[in-house]
Protein backbone atom coordinates (compact mmCIF):
# COMPACT_ATOMS: atom_id res chain seq x y z
CA UNK A 1 0.00 0.00 0.00
CA UNK A 2 1.18 3.30 -0.94
CA UNK A 3 -0.12 6.99 0.59
CA UNK A 4 1.54 10.56 -0.64
CA UNK A 5 2.35 12.80 2.08
CA UNK A 6 -0.96 14.52 2.88
CA UNK A 7 -2.96 11.43 2.39
CA UNK A 8 -0.35 9.75 5.23
CA UNK A 9 -0.89 13.24 7.64
CA UNK A 10 -4.90 13.13 7.58
CA UNK A 11 -4.52 9.41 8.33
CA UNK A 12 -2.61 10.24 11.40
CA UNK A 13 -4.54 13.06 12.45
CA UNK A 14 -7.61 10.98 12.41
CA UNK A 15 -5.72 7.78 14.15
CA UNK A 16 -3.75 10.13 16.75
CA UNK A 17 -4.36 14.16 16.22
CA UNK A 18 -6.85 16.97 15.95
CA UNK A 19 -9.47 15.08 13.97
CA UNK A 20 -9.09 11.59 16.45
CA UNK A 21 -12.17 9.28 15.48
CA UNK A 22 -13.62 11.69 13.04
CA UNK A 23 -14.94 9.82 9.83
CA UNK A 24 -15.61 12.40 7.44
CA UNK A 25 -12.57 14.72 7.35
CA UNK A 26 -10.68 16.90 4.87
CA UNK A 27 -7.21 18.34 5.66
CA UNK A 28 -4.74 20.97 3.56
CA UNK A 29 -1.32 21.01 4.27
CA UNK A 30 -0.13 24.40 3.61
CA UNK A 31 3.73 24.28 2.99
CA UNK A 32 6.23 25.07 -0.36
CA UNK A 33 2.64 23.89 -1.98
CA UNK A 34 -0.82 22.81 -0.83
CA UNK A 35 -1.30 19.24 -0.65
CA UNK A 36 -4.84 17.61 0.43
CA UNK A 37 -7.26 14.77 1.82
CA UNK A 38 -10.61 13.45 2.23
CA UNK A 39 -11.55 10.61 4.51
CA UNK A 40 -14.70 10.10 3.65
CA UNK A 41 -17.12 7.54 5.90
CA UNK A 42 -14.08 6.19 7.12
CA UNK A 43 -12.57 5.81 3.84
CA UNK A 44 -9.85 7.33 2.12
CA UNK A 45 -10.69 8.55 -1.00
CA UNK A 46 -7.61 7.81 -3.28
CA UNK A 47 -9.65 8.17 -6.84
CA UNK A 48 -8.89 6.12 -9.90
CA UNK A 49 -5.17 6.21 -9.84
CA UNK A 50 -4.34 8.09 -6.51
CA UNK A 51 -4.44 11.46 -7.92
CA UNK A 52 -7.27 12.28 -5.26
CA UNK A 53 -6.30 14.75 -2.70
CA UNK A 54 -4.58 17.24 -4.71
CA UNK A 55 -6.35 19.95 -3.72
CA UNK A 56 -3.37 22.44 -3.93
CA UNK A 57 -4.44 22.81 -7.50
CA UNK A 58 -8.34 23.74 -7.52
CA UNK A 59 -8.56 26.86 -8.90
CA UNK A 60 -9.37 29.74 -6.94
CA UNK A 61 -8.35 32.86 -9.40
CA UNK A 62 -8.76 31.99 -13.22
CA UNK A 63 -6.58 35.11 -14.21
CA UNK A 64 -3.67 34.02 -12.25
CA UNK A 65 -0.61 32.13 -13.05
CA UNK A 66 -0.36 28.39 -13.22
CA UNK A 67 0.62 25.69 -10.70
CA UNK A 68 3.25 22.96 -11.74
CA UNK A 69 0.73 21.26 -13.07
CA UNK A 70 -0.87 23.48 -15.42
CA UNK A 71 -3.78 24.88 -13.32
CA UNK A 72 -4.58 28.46 -13.55
CA UNK A 73 -5.17 30.37 -10.21
CA UNK A 74 -4.64 27.64 -7.74
CA UNK A 75 -4.84 27.81 -4.36
CA UNK A 76 -1.19 26.68 -4.26
CA UNK A 77 -0.58 29.79 -6.32
CA UNK A 78 -1.95 31.99 -3.34
CA UNK A 79 -1.11 30.53 -0.02
CA UNK A 80 2.02 28.01 -0.99
CA UNK A 81 5.68 29.31 -0.07
CA UNK A 82 6.78 28.37 -3.38
CA UNK A 83 4.86 30.89 -5.14
CA UNK A 84 5.48 33.54 -2.55
CA UNK A 85 8.39 35.56 -4.31
CA UNK A 86 6.00 35.66 -7.39
CA UNK A 87 3.20 36.98 -5.61
CA UNK A 88 4.84 39.43 -4.35
CA UNK A 89 7.69 40.61 -7.31
CA UNK A 90 10.60 39.53 -5.20
CA UNK A 91 9.98 40.95 -1.89
CA UNK A 92 9.11 38.07 -0.10
CA UNK A 93 10.42 34.12 0.22
CA UNK A 94 8.93 32.57 3.19
CA UNK A 95 5.23 33.17 5.14
CA UNK A 96 7.15 33.89 8.41
CA UNK A 97 9.13 36.95 6.64
CA UNK A 98 5.74 38.03 5.13
CA UNK A 99 3.97 37.65 8.64
CA UNK A 100 6.80 39.47 10.40
CA UNK A 101 6.01 42.53 8.28
CA UNK A 102 2.57 42.37 8.27
CA UNK A 103 2.92 42.64 11.93
CA UNK A 104 5.37 45.18 11.38
CA UNK A 105 2.06 47.50 9.67
CA UNK A 106 3.86 47.04 6.05
CA UNK A 107 0.51 47.87 3.93
CA UNK A 108 1.47 45.80 0.82
CA UNK A 109 2.48 42.33 3.09
CA UNK A 110 -1.19 43.22 5.00
CA UNK A 111 -2.92 43.24 1.43
CA UNK A 112 -1.22 39.76 0.33
CA UNK A 113 -1.92 37.98 2.98
CA UNK A 114 -5.32 38.94 3.13
CA UNK A 115 -5.65 38.10 -0.26
CA UNK A 116 -4.20 34.21 0.71
CA UNK A 117 -6.44 33.95 3.74
CA UNK A 118 -9.62 35.19 1.40
CA UNK A 119 -8.14 32.32 -1.44
CA UNK A 120 -7.68 29.61 1.71
CA UNK A 121 -11.62 30.43 2.94
CA UNK A 122 -12.92 30.03 -0.56
CA UNK A 123 -11.37 26.69 -0.79
CA UNK A 124 -12.47 25.64 2.17
CA UNK A 125 -15.89 26.58 1.57
CA UNK A 126 -16.18 24.68 -1.34
CA UNK A 127 -14.37 21.27 -0.04
CA UNK A 128 -17.22 22.10 2.76
CA UNK A 129 -19.81 21.88 -0.48
CA UNK A 130 -18.24 19.50 -1.93
CA UNK A 131 -17.41 16.53 0.71
CA UNK A 132 -19.42 18.03 3.87
CA UNK A 133 -16.73 17.00 5.91
CA UNK A 134 -16.95 17.10 10.15
CA UNK A 135 -14.37 18.75 10.26
CA UNK A 136 -11.02 20.62 8.51
CA UNK A 137 -7.57 20.01 9.46
CA UNK A 138 -5.21 22.78 8.55
CA UNK A 139 -1.51 21.14 8.29
CA UNK A 140 1.95 22.13 7.19
CA UNK A 141 4.72 24.93 7.83
CA UNK A 142 2.36 27.71 7.29
CA UNK A 143 -0.29 26.37 9.13
CA UNK A 144 2.02 27.11 12.39
CA UNK A 145 0.91 30.39 12.14
CA UNK A 146 -2.12 30.16 13.16
CA UNK A 147 -2.74 33.24 15.46
CA UNK A 148 -2.19 34.90 11.95
CA UNK A 149 -5.01 32.24 10.12
CA UNK A 150 -7.85 31.45 12.56
CA UNK A 151 -9.58 34.99 13.11
CA UNK A 152 -9.55 36.03 9.57
CA UNK A 153 -10.05 32.69 8.06
CA UNK A 154 -13.17 32.30 10.31
CA UNK A 155 -14.32 36.15 9.09
CA UNK A 156 -14.24 35.41 5.94
CA UNK A 157 -15.77 31.89 6.29
CA UNK A 158 -18.45 33.47 8.43
CA UNK A 159 -19.33 35.40 5.02
CA UNK A 160 -19.36 32.32 2.38
CA UNK A 161 -19.58 28.88 4.01
CA UNK A 162 -23.24 27.66 3.35
CA UNK A 163 -24.56 26.31 6.74
CA UNK A 164 -27.56 24.80 6.44
CA UNK A 165 -29.79 24.76 9.89
CA UNK A 166 -26.65 26.88 11.18
CA UNK A 167 -23.86 23.99 11.12
CA UNK A 168 -20.48 25.16 11.04
CA UNK A 169 -17.86 22.78 9.93
CA UNK A 170 -15.16 23.07 12.26
CA UNK A 171 -11.40 24.55 10.96
CA UNK A 172 -8.87 22.98 13.54
CA UNK A 173 -4.98 22.84 13.45
CA UNK A 174 -2.94 19.87 13.17
CA UNK A 175 -1.50 18.26 16.27
CA UNK A 176 0.71 16.15 14.99
CA UNK A 177 2.96 18.60 13.11
CA UNK A 178 6.34 16.29 10.98
CA UNK A 179 5.01 13.37 12.35
CA UNK A 180 1.47 13.39 11.03
CA UNK A 181 2.48 11.69 8.02
CA UNK A 182 4.60 9.00 9.97
CA UNK A 183 1.51 8.18 12.02
CA UNK A 184 -0.32 7.83 8.57
CA UNK A 185 1.36 5.69 7.28
CA UNK A 186 1.78 3.33 9.99
CA UNK A 187 -2.09 3.48 10.90
CA UNK A 188 -2.81 3.02 7.25
CA UNK A 189 -0.34 -0.19 6.86
CA UNK A 190 -1.89 -1.87 9.74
Amino acid sequence: KCLNDAHAALMGEIWQGAAKDKRDVVILTLGTGVGGAMVCDGRLIQGHIGRAGHLGHLSVAMDDPPSIIGMPGAIEYQIGNGYLAQRTNGRFQMTSDLLSAVGAGDAFAKQVWDRSIQSLATTIAGLINAFDPEVVVLGGGIANAWEAIDAPLKAWLDKIEWRPGGHRVPVIHATLGEWAGCYGAVHFAK
